[in-house]
């Protein structure tokens, strides 16, 4: 059961899975909102063995930040159209307290499916990974 004390979490931002295009998007809503961002590329980090050969340039993760929008994204694992019937975003929760966020984690996950069980990450802290009852993703990352 979902209580008030599982909703307060530290941050909720979206999560944009771009497919080869993240460093052109990124530009591109840099233009439109003003603002900055942050990118890491595949190639030198820790994930570049787990990613497909010819993804090193890649943008593994960025964060876009500007005074009207924030949000994560990266290229993804995977290479697919961009098709808004089929989605290309997922929620990335930022949770300050780790017992909260494994008890968040946990009831996201009744009735749905964990993609990657919370575990330590190679940036730092815990992540992990669930898909709720109605097909929202959640990346979620704890201390």
């Amino acid at each position: 059961m979902i209580t008030e004390e599982l909703i307060v979490a530290s941050e909720l931002k979206p999560y944009l899975f771009l497919y080869g295009r993240c460093a052109e998007a990124l530009e591109f809503y840099k233009g439109v909102f003003g603002g900055d961002y942050e990118a890491m590329k595949v190639g030198g980090s820790p994930a570049q063995a787990m990613m497909p050969p010819g993804t090193e340039n890649d943008v593994m993760h960025a964060s876009f930040t500007s005074d009207v929008a924030s949000f994560f994204c990266s290229d993804g694992m995977e290479r697919k159209k961009i098709d808004p019937e089929e989605g290309n975003i997922s929620l990335a929760l930022n949770v300050e307290d780790a017992a909260r966020g494994e008890k968040i984690f946990n009831a996201l996950a009744e009735g749905g499916t964990v993609k990657r069980a919370i575990e330590d990450a190679f940036w730092g802290g815990r992540f992990g990974n669930v898909v709720d009852k109605f097909g929202n993703d959640w990346m979620m990352t704890l201390p």
